[in-house]
């Protein structure tokens, strides 16, 4: 074992995640960072209302720089697999930074032309440095044992769920004082800080792109009994059952948007999402305080599976109330299975495409949103809106069954990577 690696814990437990050298250093510069996709979604959209006029012109620059964003990212992670974090954060970082204040100067002018708009949103998009892809990979090379990993894992996902909830919240406060544009060069300033705290510590500095170590080696050891998840198959199963439940949670505001139109209660809307919330942020941190010995991709399927079932019963709700109750059920499903997603992306993937692997998953999930918002759209007015949410939970519900079946095949020799 390595000297920064952590002493085995019988129970691990967070306080040790916090302990392992280094890791609070990587967690909270990482976290800095990344707090700017919770600032400058929302900076943006009403920055480019605000200086043109027009919702049409901030629904198109808002999806040009979602689509760049989350399409692209595992091309940028894999330049930091080749590169290394140093070498491939920096100029990523350096060059989002500009961008967003390139951004925050057009759209604090009257008028701008919405052309340059869309191009510096999309340029923005594509160069948004992967930074929560590669901090799970570094916890993986820090963390070999993988209970202790578990937990990280676990608690990174509860953190970067809240980042989602207080990057508003800090544009809210902020919009009160100064232009919306201000947000973006906030975000600038956060991404910026976040990375070059990451890119400076021990745990990050001598990393050149490598292909894995004695770290990397060990955590691709698996967990739970049986065989270690063949390489390929595990990363697309991964990758699969994100897409699935990013289907269900890509519809799911448009749906409690009209089942509290239907009930004519539009108050329970907040009410839902901050459930769904609080739900996952209770199941991520229930994940990593529990000892399982369940299979890491069985997990993930059952999550999987769980998260379905839960949201379309949630459509048979008789009342707002009991939606609501059915949907912070459902969230304790959420961070639980996207964190056994990056788990078993991580331990299938093999060194030197950690990090990829991860956005792969994160990609999935966001491409899945995307689709059934989307499909939401067309289908809702269309169909009962029970059947509705059946049909966004369906995906996930098919994937999980699927995945569970064990393929002939599985005795077979591991495909190579």
């Amino acid at each position: 074992m390595s000297a920064t690696s952590p002493a085995l814990s019988p129970t691990p437990t967070y306080a040790a995640v916090l302990r392992t050298p280094h890791v609070r250093r990587v967690f909270g510069a990482a976290l800095l960072g990344r707090l700017t996709y919770g600032t400058a979604p929302l900076s943006l959209l009403l920055s480019v209302r605000a200086s043109t006029g027009s919702y049409a012109a901030a629904g198109t620059v808002m999806a040009v720089w979602g689509l760049t964003t989350v399409l692209l990212s595992p091309a940028r992670a894999a330049l930091v697999d080749r590169f290394g974090p140093r070498r491939a954060l920096t100029p990523l970082a350096l060059a989002y930074a500009l961008l967003l204040a390139a951004l925050a100067v057009a759209a604090a002018g009257t008028a701008p032309p919405v052309p340059a708009l869309v191009a510096l949103a999309g340029a923005a998009g594509a160069v948004a440095p992967p930074l929560g892809a590669v901090t799970r990979a570094r916890l993986s090379a820090m963390i070999p044992d993988r209970d202790l990993l578990r937990r990280a894992y676990s608690l990174d996902t509860v953190a970067e769920e809240l980042l989602f909830v207080s990057g508003p919240l800090l544009v809210g406060l902020l919009t009160g004082y100064a232009p919306a544009a201000a947000g973006l060069a906030v975000s600038a300033g956060l991404v910026l800080a976040g990375t070059l705290g990451l890119v400076t510590s021990p745990a990050v500095r001598g990393e050149t792109g490598s292909e894995g170590g004695p770290a990397a080696e060990a955590s691709t050891a698996g967990t739970g009994p049986g065989p270690r998840t063949p390489v390929r198959t595990g990363v697309v199963r991964a990758i699969a059952v994100s897409a699935s439940m990013g289907v269900c949670l890509g519809a799911f505001d448009l749906l409690v948007i009209a089942f509290g139109d239907e009930h004519r209660m539009p108050g329970v809307v907040p009410w839902a999402l901050a459930a769904l919330s609080a739900g996952s942020a209770v199941g991520g941190l229930v994940l990593g305080t529990v000892d399982l010995r369940i299979p890491t991709a069985v997990r993930l399927s059952l999550l999987a599976l769980g998260l379905g079932a839960v949201l379309a019963a949630a459509g048979l709700s008789p009342h707002p109330y009991a939606l609501v109750g059915w949907v912070a059920l459902g969230g304790l499903f959420l961070a639980p299975a996207l964190t056994s997603a990056y788990l078993l992306a991580d331990e299938s993937a093999g060194p030197g495409r950690r990090t990829r692997a991860g956005a792969w998953v994160n990609t999935a999930f966001n491409a899945g949103g995307t689709a059934a918002a989307a499909a939401a759209g067309l289908l809702v007015g269309r169909l009962p809106l029970a059947l509705c949410f059946a049909l966004m939970a369906l995906p996930a519900v098919v994937t999980a069954l699927v995945t569970l079946v064990p393929a002939p095949s599985a005795a077979g020799a591991e495909p190579r990577e």
